[in-house]
């Protein structure tokens, strides 16, 4: 009866069908063999984002001083492989790197962050070596005795502390990475997203390793001193381990290889919002994919008590329209000053894991009725 019904629709409409199928066959299969092409990586963070909203500052890098003390236990735990949802800068390219996703959505609900890490993806593609990644980054000029791809991430830092920025350098590679994003991820930047670019570029080329998380006032006293770039790079896990994504070369492809294949997918969402969460859901179900790791940072702080109502419950809707198994971890981080339980000396902060089906069980058994239940 189908087959009669296209003979009858005559053979142009037979073709565009064809076509149709054909182009959207292709489509999963790239997104199956793990690439996505340009055009539908900025669709999906298009479609998928919301209206960019507000948040206190502007997060250049981690705060995260504990963010290494999590890794031996996800390993431990085997996750490995499905799709990483993330929030924040850097350090989801630590935790990708360790834990190797097929797919990996970065949901920030400041747009400056989605800008970001367009940024990152730029230099990323641009850089085949870490040294190349952070003389970009930071706009200091390598020299023909830099650092070679097996050298340590303390002597890249080493070598390119004692280089300054360079004006024309920073000036070359902001147009490269402009190019980058709209010619090669044909991402159109408006105005205030160029003014973003620039900002966030410039302040790593000013600041240089001592780029940081900055707030003002009583949140500064609160949160005491927290971590710049270069602690965040040469950290070590409690074990004595380097565990930064540019510490080892290899981690460092592997990142690169996902941001060339545009799998690393960043996207405006407000964790408790209506769309971005629900969309990254619905994709992942649609092309097979378990989230293997959901890392929320502080977020939830922010969701219990930054406003006039508590937007915690619309996050956990948004966790429940998620493909999870058993396996699936939530990772969070909290200040020192909740004295997490597990809280270890000499951190600001306290990184743990939580089986997320234990807590969306938990929840719904009311036992999280503001921030300080989650951690008790």
């Amino acid at each position: 009866m189908y087959a009669c019904r296209l003979r009858k629709a005559g053979p142009l409409l037979l073709l565009i069908l064809i076509a149709a199928t054909a182009a959207a066959s292709a489509q999963m299969a790239a997104v199956q063999l793990g690439r996505l092409s340009a055009a539908e990586f900025t669709r999906l963070i298009s479609e998928f984002s919301e209206e960019g909203g507000y948040f206190f500052s502007d997060n250049l890098t981690s705060n995260e001083d504990s963010y290494l003390t999590v890794v031996d236990k996800l390993q431990e735990l085997g996750a490995k492989d499905g799709a990483y949802i993330g929030v924040g800068p850097e350090q989801n390219f630590t935790y990708i790197a360790k834990i190797r996703p097929r797919i990996a959505f970065i949901v920030d609900i400041r747009r400056q962050a989605m800008i970001q890490h367009l940024m990152y993806k730029a230099i990323f593609e641009l850089s085949p070596t870490r040294a190349e990644f952070l003389s970009r980054l930071l706009s200091r000029s390598l020299k023909a005795d830099a650092p070679g791809p097996k050298d340590s991430i303390n002597d890249i830092v080493a070598y390119l502390s004692a280089i300054p920025g360079d004006d024309n350098f920073h000036a070359e590679n902001l147009s490269a990475i402009r190019k980058k994003i709209q010619e090669d991820f044909l991402f159109p930047l408006s105005q205030e997203d160029k003014e973003g670019l620039e900002y966030v570029y410039r302040s790593f080329r000013l600041m240089g390793f001592e780029a940081g998380f900055e707030v003002g006032g009583r949140f500064n006293r609160r949160f005491g001193r927290l971590p710049n770039l270069r602690e965040l790079l040469t950290k070590k896990d409690p074990n004595g381990k380097e565990g930064n994504f540019l510490a080892d070369p290899d981690d460092y492809d592997f990142v690169r290889g996902m941001q060339r294949r545009n799998m690393i997918i960043p996207v405006v969402g407000d964790f408790g919002g209506k769309k971005a969460l629900a969309a990254v859901g619905a994709y992942l179900k649609k092309h097979g994919y378990i989230v293997t790791v959901f890392y929320a940072s502080n977020v939830e702080i922010v969701l219990f008590d930054y406003g006039p109502t508590s937007t915690f419950p619309a996050f956990v809707s948004n966790i429940k329209k998620l493909p999870i198994d058993d396996r699936s971890i939530l990772i969070r981080s909290t200040f020192s000053f909740y004295r997490h339980p597990a809280q270890l000396p000499g951190y600001r902060l306290c990184t743990t894991l939580q089986n997320i089906s234990v807590f969306l069980r938990e929840h719904d058994e009311g036992r999280y009725r503001e921030y300080r239940d989650l951690i008790k």
